[in-house]
């Protein structure tokens, strides 16, 4: 056994025994610390607080929630756009790399917004939006090309283990120098605030790199209709028309789009409304953070064990497993009243967050073809970016009709029941076989990939 491979070993079981498998995952671990610090923890407050100062509160929400709601349309727009071309030209990391670039810049942009200027605090946060949530697209279309189907569930659900650490273990520090900046020699905690905007776009960039290094760019793939001299935008625009329709032919693949459409949808209201409703019931702001922190560190264990559950049980049982504890979530959180029993659903958040995100990326990339992986992320980024929609809006039609949050907890069980009973038409092993006879049938230009990126190294 050579330095490096873990046939086995411990980072086999973890799925990881392969450098390129690790160096994949590690960009999990890279763009976690935005998710934890700039979407979650941080920038919000400070764009409210700092930004947008001058502005009523409630005006300062809405412009931050139109923000969030621009970045999303835009990469849902130009997701599948982009998608398309990285398979037809083999640019998936080119792709990554020039995405992820836009958002290390945009966030370290953030380190320079000035007191009351919302407007260019708005645009940064738009642009690094967008740049993080377009390299999922070619991210996740590169695990079918580094993963047999056997250890897809495994090495999702290690990459998102790693991404509940590195964004933890940074969420911490940034907190520590805000909350005591003195003991770091920083003059205050906007000072602090600022060098956490930098040490994010630093974290993501430096430890992005593995994957640049580790991981082979998968072979172009045209097809039966397609050559090389065509124009590589007008033939994206082509064959993203023609994936859409193809789609809904790949019956367990588009079934199980649904299914994840709204049972995120659940998921991600649990997600942002927490604070909000977690405040309503008096629960402060400090406790929330430490139970945020909490859900950080109690996902790493428990993504390795859905992993590991997956392999005993099927991913498809290991996500209905989850959302049955989303169920259990939403009803005891109906009766929540004190600081223990937040603590409680955050631990009880931690345990399914990471595996139900994890094996839901990886059932999917089982079921279809790899040579249009990034155009089928494209969709899946999609469906992930407008999951989140139709769940705060009816938790707030809720909160509208009844006059209080307690009641609009439990229409998340709508959304959890409504996608766990499509998820049960899926049907894994045909999805799994038409996307092997899509590949069988469908011929490629140019050279195969190599099973292994470590082949090519």
């Amino acid at each position: 056994m050579g330095a490096h491979q873990d046939r086995g070993g411990l980072l086999s079981r973890f799925g990881l025994s392969r450098p390129e498998l690790r160096a994949w995952a590690m960009y999990d671990w890279a763009n976690s610390a935005f998710q934890t610090t700039i979407i979650t923890a941080v920038f919000p407050r400070f764009f409210s607080d700092y930004a947008a100062a001058g502005l009523a509160p409630t005006e300062a929400t809405a412009r931050f929630a139109w923000a969030t709601t621009i970045a999303v349309t835009i990469t849902a727009v130009i997701g599948p756009i982009l998608g398309a071309l990285a398979d037809i030209r083999g640019m998936k990391k080119t792709l990554l790399a020039a995405s992820m670039t836009v958002g290390v810049v945009a966030t370290l942009l953030m380190a320079t917004i000035a007191r009351g200027d919302w407007m260019f605090a708005a645009l940064v946060f738009m642009i690094a939006n967008i740049g993080i949530a377009a390299s999922f697209v070619f991210y996740d279309s590169l695990l079918p090309h580094i993963a047999s189907s056997e250890e897809m569930d495994r090495v999702s659900t290690a990459a998102y283990a790693m991404g509940y650490l590195g964004g933890g273990v940074l969420l911490v520090v940034n907190l520590a120098w805000i909350l005591s900046p003195a003991t770091f020699g920083l003059a205050d905690s906007v000072a602090a605030i600022r060098l956490s905007f930098v040490s994010v776009a630093v974290w993501w960039f430096v430890f992005s790199l593995p994957l640049f290094f580790r991981v082979a760019e998968p072979a172009p793939a045209l097809e039966a209709d397609e050559s090389r001299g065509d124009n590589p935008v007008r033939l994206a625009f082509v064959r993203l028309w023609e994936t859409f329709h193809e789609l809904r032919g790949y019956r367990q693949a588009f079934l199980m789009l649904v299914a994840f459409l709204l049972y995120n949808d659940g998921i991600q209201t649990i997600i942002r409304m927490a604070s909000i409703y977690g405040a309503e019931v008096g629960i402060d702001q400090n406790a929330q953070i430490a139970a945020f922190v909490l859900v950080q560190f109690v996902g790493v264990p428990c993504s390795f064990l859905f992993g590991a559950m997956a392999d005993r049980m099927g991913a498809k049982r290991g996500v209905f497993l989850a959302l049955t504890i989303y169920a259990a979530i939403s009803l005891l959180g109906y009766f929540m009243t004190t600081a223990w029993q937040f603590f409680a659903l955050a631990f009880l958040v931690g345990t399914v967050q990471g595996g139900s995100q994890a094996l839901s990326r990886s059932l999917f990339a089982r079921m279809i073809p790899k040579h249009k992986s990034s155009e089928y992320f494209g969709f899946f980024a999609v469906f992930e970016k407008f999951a989140g929609i139709a769940g705060p809006a009816l938790f707030a039609a809720s909160v509208t009709l009844f006059a209080s949050s307690r009641a609009a907890v439990l229409s998340v069980l709508l959304f959890v029941v409504l996608g766990a009973l499509v998820l049960t038409r899926v049907d894994v092993a045909a999805g799994e076989a038409q996307a092997r006879a899509s590949q069988a049938t469908n011929p490629l230009t140019g050279r195969q990939p190599s099973r292994h990126a470590s082949d090519l190294l």
